[in-house]
Order: structure tokens, then C-alpha cells, then sequence
């Protein structure tokens, strides 16, 4: 068993950028869903706070798409138009303009605002009113239903992923989903951030507890239940049935639909892709 592909998401709901090797940190990879879009809004009492956007209400977000620029920089363009291209630092600078945002009814959190330039341009080409944050440090924990001791961290924290760090998903997984479906589709639906390959049939990763990616520990939390946003074509960002309705004839559980699993890091340091993985015990 090894690792097929490395996934990152520096912007929650935007493109992916496929990596040969990535380092495990305790929110996740390094620049894995570090910024997000929000809806700027006002409470009752006046005050503004930051809504999350992710493609769920925008599908449109699917079309942007993000790369590693020079001098620690991200690349954002729309697939249309890719002359147009914002460019962020991948660590922006700390100015003190803060707003509160949330993750899927999490408590509110401060979020760094990037800048007006970066609102300004999403807010066009989504063509909605919208904010870039960044989140600058370990503000987020995971839910305390699921925290696990690691080595690095006394609190377990979160990025902007909807609820983990880590999700990984196998080839053998997409390719039984695949032969039932009456057309293919891409693993890019599920959004992964570890692609496996050589599991033991599909949907081995849902029994494994505690394995290893070279000499790092990673522990399976829970199943990843499934929603709408596996039927946005990623490379139209057209709606469909698909994959969820197949999917609902044979992954259902009490929680919903499953795909995939939600995972921790137990300790800290670089994967690569085609580094060795070993499963130390099963559920």
C-alpha cells in the first residue's frame, strides 16, 4: 500500500494543488485550507462577522483554480478568464484587522482579513460580495467529542476543513463507485488530501485505526459523510445526481452517505508520494 497522490486546498472550496510531498502539522498539511471566503454580514447588535462560502451555495467556486507562485505567493485565477490572476503572500502580513468567521456552526474565531484587493477581486469574479481571511494561528479546535492525544499539539486544531485535518480516500474505493455508476468520475469530487493505492478492496480504509505513512502515526477518526457538493462537476461546475445517488445504494449509514475518513495526525514531518503505509491496528 502506498500513497497515489498528495492534495492540498490552501483556499477552502477553491482548486486543488496535487504535491510531491507535504509536511504534516497539526491542522493539517502545511497551507492546506488556510484562507477561506466568507460572506461579509451584520448580527442584530450590529456586528460584522464573516459567513463561510463554499461551493455547497457557490458553485461556481469549483472554477477557480490556485497554484504556488514565486516568492511564497498563491495564484488564483477563474478556469475562464486565466489572464486575471490575483496573487496573495501565502503568509500575509499581520495588520490587525480581524473578523469573526465560523466552520459549520463552530464557535466564532478571529480571522485575518487579507485585504481589499483580494475582496475585491473574488467579489467580482463570483460576482457576490466577498472577504478572503487567513488563519494565522491555532484558533480552531476539533471538536472535543473526537480529540485524540498527539505529540505536537495538547489541543487538537483544525484549519478551515469542515471538521479534520486529514481525509484520505482509496483508488480501489473510486473504482467500485465507479462500476456501478453509469458514468466515471474523478477523485477530485471528494476532495482528499491522501490518495491511497493497493488497499485491500474498497473501502479497507474504513477499518483501519491507527496506521503509518512512512515512520508519522495517523489515526481514523470517523467516516466522512458525503453531501451535495460531490455532485458539482469540478470541471464544469454543473450540478447533477451523481455520484450521491449511487453512492446512497450501497454507503449509507445512520450518519448519512460515507466516502473516505476523516483523520488526525499523531505526530509531525513530511509524506511523499509512493511512501509505504501500514495499518498498526483496525477498528
Amino acid at each position: 500500500m502506498t500513497i497515489n497522490q498528495l492534495l492540498l486546498y490552501p483556499i477552502k472550496s477553491l482548486g486543488a494543488i496535487s504535491v510531491a510531498e507535504a509536511l504534516v502539522e497539526a491542522r493539517g498539511f502545511r497551507h492546506d485550507r488556510r484562507f477561506m471566503l466568507v460572506e461579509p454580514l451584520t448580527d442584530e447588535q450590529g456586528h460584522s462577522y464573516g459567513q463561510m462560502m463554499t461551493q455547497r451555495e457557490h458553485a461556481q467556486m469549483a472554477l477557480i483554480d490556485v497554484a504556488f507562485g514565486e516568492r511564497d505567493t498563491l495564484c488564483i485565477w477563474h478556469r475562464h478568464h486565466p489572464a486575471d490572476v490575483l496573487t496573495v503572500p501565502l503568509t500575509p502580513p499581520q495588520t490587525g484587522e480581524t473578523l469573526p468567521v465560523s466552520v459549520w456552526g463552530s464557535d466564532d474565531f478571529p480571522a485575518q482579513l487579507v485585504g481589499q484587493e483580494a475582496d475585491n477581486w473574488f467579489s467580482r469574479v463570483l460576482q457576490t460580495p466577498c472577504r478572503l481571511v487567513f488563519m494565522p494561528g491555532h484558533e480552531r479546535t476539533i471538536h472535543s467529542t473526537y480529540q485524540k492525544p498527539t505529540d505536537y499539539d495538547p489541543v487538537p486544531v483544525v484549519s478551515f476543513a469542515d471538521g479534520f485535518p486529514y481525509l484520505t480516500a482509496s483508488l480501489e474505493s473510486l473504482a467500485e463507485l465507479n462500476r456501478r455508476l453509469p458514468e466515471p468520475v474523478e477523485m477530485a469530487r471528494f476532495r482528499p488530501n491522501i490518495v491511497l493505492e493497493g488497499v485491500a478492496g474498497p473501502h479497507d480504509e474504513d477499518t483501519w485505526g491507527h496506521f503509518r505513512i512512512g515512520d508519522l502515526d495517523f489515526f481514523s477518526v470517523k467516516p466522512c459523510v458525503r453531501c451535495v457538493m460531490t455532485t458539482i462537476n469540478p470541471q464544469t461546475a454543473e450540478r447533477g445526481k451523481e455520484p450521491l445517488k449511487t453512492l446512497a445504494t450501497y454507503r449509507r449509514a445512520d450518519r448519512g452517505i460515507l466516502f473516505g475518513q476523516n483523520v488526525m495526525a499523531g505526530s509531525t514531518g513530511v509524506v511523499r508520494v509512493g511512501d509505504p503505509i501500514e495499518v498498526v491496528n483496525r477498528i
